[in-house]
């Protein structure tokens, strides 16, 4: 939540490169706010689920079996990831649609603008994207947290003791803008069917059409329009985001141990 809330206006920035109507039109510089109650409210409940899915998963596909072999450990990451992402954005995707569509209006408030959507598309409104935000995350969580895990299993090896969260905020750092970066076309399709109008083409979820379109339109700069804040986003965010995670795992981890002791 402190993440979402602190680096709120690079968000903004990036969403409004990546609209159709273009930075100014948007809003450019003005309202960098606009549509933070959405991401305040929706940020601990989509943080939560991801990471109760994501753990859970892990610990169960690592007790037996196949992959509970260390060499297919990526493997394990890779699903659980997925699946934490698809059980997250049921969360997260209608906190977006209605933040986007604020930050892309910034004339706008975020209560207006969820009765204007629930008015125009009903709750289903409140859901579009959700495909394109799971054909998101998905590929980006594939790339991040193996890579992540990697990293922190690679600089643990070579220093011969477990990493400091400051380490593992560094791997996070890394591995995120690494996947942001991968992944900026998909969010930029993302972000154009959240932001289309209802009833249009893009609004129908097509991806690889709204992504020709932006081909078509803006060439390869439109398909990574917004990569930077995207990156800087990202990483300033898994900086600070894993490596608190990390941290207070370990903390409530070694809490249990010492209470379980006799």
């Amino acid at each position: 939540m402190c993440v979402d809330l602190t680096l709120f206006p690079l968000d903004t920035i990036k969403t409004r490169l990546q609209s159709q109507q273009g930075f100014y039109k948007a809003g450019g510089f003005r309202g960098i706010y606009a549509g933070v109650p959405s991401a305040a409210v929706g940020s601990f409940p989509n943080a939560a689920a991801f990471f109760v899915t994501y753990d859970c998963t892990k610990s169960l596909l690592s007790a037996g079996g196949v992959l509970a072999a260390p060499h297919v450990a990526p493997v394990t990451h890779m699903l659980a990831a997925s699946l934490g992402e698809i059980v997250a954005c049921l969360i997260r995707v209608p906190t977006e649609v209605v933040k986007q569509r604020t930050q892309a209006s910034p004339s706008s408030t975020t209560y207006n603008m969820l009765l204007a959507t629930l008015r125009e598309e009903g709750v289903r409104g409140l859901y579009r994207g959700y495909g394109s935000t799971v054909l998101r995350e998905i590929p980006f969580s594939l790339v991040q947290f193996p890579l992540w895990e990697y990293l922190k299993s690679l600089w643990s090896w070579r220093q011969g003791h477990t990493l400091y969260s400051w380490q593992a905020a560094v791997c996070g750092a890394f591995a995120g803008a690494v996947a942001a970066f991968v992944t900026t076309p998909l969010d930029v399709a993302k972000t154009r069917i959240m932001l289309a109008k209802a009833g249009s083409t893009t609004a129908s979820g097509n991806i690889p059409l709204v992504l020709y379109d932006v081909w078509k339109s803006r060439g390869l700069p439109g398909l990574f329009a917004g990569s930077i804040p995207r990156m800087a986003f990202i990483s300033i965010g898994g900086f600070i985001f894993l490596g608190a995670y990390e941290k207070i795992r370990r903390t409530l981890l070694s809490q249990k141990i010492h209470s379980d002791c006799p």
